[in-house]
């Protein structure tokens, strides 16, 4: 198989060779389509549902979820973590062990890459906790651990944790032994215990400048923290909603673009009409303005981002090459998806999407999941 387009970075007409994997790229004189972007497939490490459907639900339907991945494959998204939240041990469980089966059976599960457990090991204080029901709320365990890896065939990727709880450095020491990324977030650690966490093993920070205080000291606090530290990769909701412009602006420059990660924490209405939902316990509503929020109140609750226009809202910031390399190669180092680690170049797995660029966004136009085609646009 063969795919051409311009790479992002040099915008030189390449030719792409491959079978499931790239088996060669080649620079070219001209591209048929002069237009055409070709970038690797996107990676979302933090995705709760889409398109109406709830990955927080055990009992979801195999055909819904496969509509959700196509839905994900129509905004250049090829690899995911389903993430699950705080809740009931039996309801995570059963939600990873429904995701599994989804993983093994369905014609395009190869798109979930593994899954991320987002709590219950996270801070019960207001703020910190954002939309995770309080109740559920509790401390590491190594054995929960070992029962979501047995639900899930072994393929927990990563989990979020609040490194402030008693036991929280043993079990970090656990679970990275294993090669499952430990990301910092939900959490009111004091600066003390994130750099504890970064030694028992944490590499990352859960979409960081969320999940936290409305207000936090001016100098130490665990935020700045998690900012200045270069061993922790960092994820960012780049909606345009949860994070400030400007806090955005400046938490990109001071990771790098080397170090920063987007995610969407699309929830089930991502891709719906605005009105009222349930997400697992809790009712949320989609505004019109595409806020997801708890209720009846303005707690965020998630959101409804797609990735490709993650990757565009950011354009102001970094260039578009360093906005893909976040959505991609970032994510899957952040995510230990080695497959996926090195772009387009030989041995990485054919995941591909191609793009224009209309009034500087990204509009999709095809997505390749393991050499085949699993989107194409009509417009």
């Amino acid at each position: 198989m063969r795919l051409t387009g311009l790479l992002v970075s040099r915008r030189q007409p390449v030719e792409v060779r491959f079978h499931t994997s790239i088996q060669g790229v080649d620079d070219l004189i001209s591209a048929e389509n002069s237009d055409l972007f070709l970038a690797p497939g996107f990676i979302d490490l933090q995705v709760n549902g889409f398109a109406g459907v709830d990955y927080n639900r055990p009992d979801a339907a195999m055909d819904q979820i496969a509509r959700s991945l196509d839905a994900q494959f129509a905004c250049g998204v090829t690899r995911l973590l389903p993430t699950v939240i705080t809740g009931p041990q039996e309801n995570i469980t059963g939600c990873l062990r429904n995701l599994a089966r989804a993983k093994a059976e369905l014609e395009n599960g190869d798109a979930i890459e593994g899954f991320h457990v987002e709590g219950p090991h996270i801070s019960p204080d207001d703020g910190p906790r954002g939309a995770h029901p309080r109740q559920f709320v509790r401390e590491p365990s190594i054995e929960e651990y070992q029962r979501w890896q047995d639900a899930a065939r072994g393929q927990v990727k990563l989990i979020t944790v609040a490194p402030e709880w008693p036991g929280a450095l043993p079990y970090i020491e656990h679970v990275t032994r294993d090669l499952v990324t430990i990301s910092i977030g939900h959490t009111a650690a004091t600066p003390r215990q994130i750099r504890d966490a970064i030694a028992a093993g944490a590499t990352m920070s859960t979409h960081l400048g969320n999940g936290s205080h409305p207000e936090l000291p001016r100098k130490a606090n665990y935020i700045w923290e998690q900012l200045a530290a270069d061993e922790l990769l960092a994820s960012f909701i780049a909606d345009n909603i949860h994070l400030d412009r400007a806090f955005l602006k400046a938490a990109l420059r001071a990771k790098g673009s080397e170090r920063s990660v987007l995610v969407t924490d699309a929830v089930m209405p991502a891709g719906c009409e605005p009105g009222v939902y349930r997400l697992g316990s809790i009712e949320v509503e989609l505004k019109p303005e595409g806020r997801v929020v708890l209720n009846g109140g303005d707690r965020l609750a998630g959101s409804a981002l797609h990735m490709h226009d993650a990757v565009s809202n950011i354009s102001d910031f970094v260039s578009l090459t360093e906005a893909i390399a976040m959505a991609t190669i970032n994510a899957a180092r952040a995510g230990r998806i080695g497959s996926r680690r090195k772009g387009l170049s030989n041995g990485d797995a054919a995941d591909f999407v191609r793009f224009q660029l209309v009034n500087g966004r990204i509009r999709v136009v095809d997505t390749w999941l393991n050499g085949r085609q699993v989107f194409e646009s009509r417009a």
